[in-house]
């Protein structure tokens, strides 16, 4: 078995301290993959005087370099033929571009045990039959990242009905949040539990919408509100967890204790799931390193900066390690809920411009390379 295979294979998603070694080497390994099939990365990392090889230590993976996010909005890396990506996703592209990623079989197989091992250590498996309300878009051909994330987790526990709150049509994209507010008092009268998952944004909403209504209901019991996309351009109406709990509770009868929050990008495909302290606790399968937004250097842990994202997950493109436009921190713990894996907070985000104004080692190799 590959080295990678072994680290996806571990039994405990969050023993990163006994992983460090095999994650290292895992590494190595995929990065010499796409070093051998990806022309233009062996480039990015020749023109940065780096190889595989370098590879030795967990010191080392800072020096893996970085590709921008906003690299794939512009230029696709592909390390196996086009015809082998059995699934392409993209991203959201609230800056305007859109990142088009894709995956092999070998991949999604990495991928499907990294989301076995997470839902299992979360108890997020049931047998019960359950409705589904999806703050988010339905499935589609050709469709956006978080769609397909949303659908998969509607396979959580057997789906007895979906419900979309974004639909695209002739005008585009519209939010129909009235029929979802509907379809949730409703369900409030049956007995099948609900979970909800999608955009923290459009779930804050319609909690707001039916508090200031005077509508409040209690879901029946094993009901969930789950959150995974972030709050894209609804930043600026972005609210405290701690208020955003409180409205669930008084508006769906939801307690904390059953409200999740997932973060993932369409270019780093980990599974990052909050624990019952709320903290995105980092995963044997992902590595994260904070970078100081003027420099790129790593700035360690309890310090503010640009958050970059490593693994060896990915088999058809050499996304190993990609610079995102949050801004986070990364902190050593000890966590309440008993943890001791790292945990990830994330403050904010940057805009295009800012990320290429901060990102100024990352925009030279973008400039540079047309591949």
């Amino acid at each position: 078995m590959s080295k990678t295979g072994k680290l996806f294979s571990h039994r405990d998603p969050y023993d990163t301290a006994a992983t460090d070694a095999l994650f290292v080497a895992a590494m190595r390994e995929n990065c010499a993959f796409h070093s051998a099939h990806d022309p233009a990365y062996k480039k990015i990392l020749g023109d940065a005087g780096f190889s595989p090889e370098q590879l030795q230590t967990s010191a080392d993976l800072a020096r893996l370099p970085v590709i921008p996010t906003l690299y794939f909005k512009r230029h696709t890396l592909l390390s196996v033929p086009e015809r082998s990506l059995t699934v392409k996703v993209t991203s959201s592209g609230t800056g305007g571009k859109r990142s088009l990623v894709g995956f092999d079989i070998k991949t999604l197989w990495r991928e499907l045990k990294m989301a076995l091992a997470i839902a299992r250590f979360h108890h997020l498996w049931s047998g019960k039959p359950t409705r589904y309300v999806i703050f988010g878009y339905r499935p589609a051909k050709n469709q956006l990242g978080a769609a397909k994330s949303a659908f998969a987790f509607t396979l959580l526990a057997p789906a007895v009905s979906r419900v979309y709150a974004l639909e695209t049509g002739p005008d585009g994209v519209r939010a129909d949040l009235g029929r979802l507010k509907e379809k949730l008092v409703k369900y409030a009268k049956g007995r099948l539990p609900v979970r909800t998952m999608g955009f923290p944004a459009y779930t804050y909403f319609l909690l707001r919408q039916m508090k200031e209504e005077g509508i409040a209901v209690k879901l029946p019991k094993g009901s969930m509100i789950c959150l995974g996309g972030g709050w894209k351009q609804f930043y600026a109406e972005r609210v405290e967890k701690e208020d955003f709990y409180k409205l669930a509770e008084e508006v769906l009868g939801v307690d904390e204790k059953h409200i999740v929050e997932f973060f993932g990008a369409v270019e780093h495909p980990i599974l990052y799931t909050d624990c019952r302290a709320h903290h995105f606790h980092v995963p044997v399968y992902g590595r994260v390193v904070i970078r100081d937004v003027d420099t790129l250097e790593p700035v360690g842990y309890g310090k503010a900066g640009l958050v970059n994202l490593l693994t060896p997950a990915i088999n058809s493109m050499p996304l190993l390690s990609v610079l995102t436009d949050d801004i986070g921190v990364l902190h050593e713990g000890p966590c309440p809920c008993g943890c001791r894996s790292p945990y990830l907070e994330l403050l904010g985000r940057t805009g295009v411009k800012d990320i290429v104004t901060c990102a100024q080692g990352a925009e030279e190799f973008l400039k540079g390379d047309k591949a």
